[in-house]
């Protein structure tokens, strides 16, 4: 038996397996357009009113509203107003209400506040500007 005899099995498997290989290569009909999974949308179903004996609005009134974009997303999200525990209820009666004015009465002067240290007023006094003076010290 001679060495080529002997590898000639060996040799038409491993040219078999090469062959099956180079078929998944693209072309032919596997290489069609497929639609883009993305760009599909589902349509809304068509609903019948379950009144037909609904009026027409009148020409010119407003349209009635369901409310803002903000408060239908508040009401999907958290499903409207909901009862306080006793415990939030117990917070906000010591809590009481505040001054009307405590908006205005915080810049006076003659309010007392309590010193936050130096930096805190260096911070405060600093002077306005764009930050285009602005540095940063990076270390390392």
């Amino acid at each position: 038996m001679t060495k080529f005899a002997r590898f000639a099995p060996r040799f038409a498997i491993l040219a078999g397996l090469g062959a099956m290989t180079a078929a998944c290569g693209g072309g032919g009909f596997l290489d069609r357009q497929r639609p883009d999974e993305f760009a599909v949308q589902r349509q809304a179903p068509l609903v019948v009113p379950p009144d037909f004996n609904l009026t027409p609005p009148a020409p010119g009134a407003p349209r009635p509203s369901e409310g803002t974009a903000a408060s239908q997303t508040l009401e999907a999200l958290f499903g409207g107003p909901q009862a306080r525990s006793s415990v939030e209820t117990s917070l906000l009666e010591r809590a009481g209400t505040s001054d009307p004015g405590i908006r205005s009465a915080v810049g006076d002067a003659q309010t007392a506040t309590v010193a936050k240290g130096s930096v805190t007023r260096d911070i405060i006094a600093a002077p306005e500007g764009d930050g285009a003076t602005a540095s940063a010290v990076i270390p390392g």
